[in-house]
């Protein structure tokens, strides 16, 4: 799949948990971990923006176009 998730990436640079991300951001610690593993199929628009004012960061940060 060419869009590269860089959650993990986020989350160490602000040194956030996955357990602490998932609370702040309101979703299951299995769903955020499937969407940070790059397995996730598809994303709501209102958590990656949920996700982008937990981590302070833009959408950019976290997903990556390569072909």
């Amino acid at each position: 799949m060419p869009i590269i998730v860089n959650l993990d990436v986020m989350m160490a640079k602000r040194k956030m948990s996955l357990n602490e991300l998932s609370e702040k951001v309101d979703i299951t610690l299995s769903n955020l971990s499937i969407l940070k593993t790059g397995k996730a199929k598809a994303v709501r628009f209102s958590t990656l923006e949920a996700i982008c004012k937990a981590l302070d960061c833009q959408p950019g940060d976290i997903l990556e176009f390569v072909e």
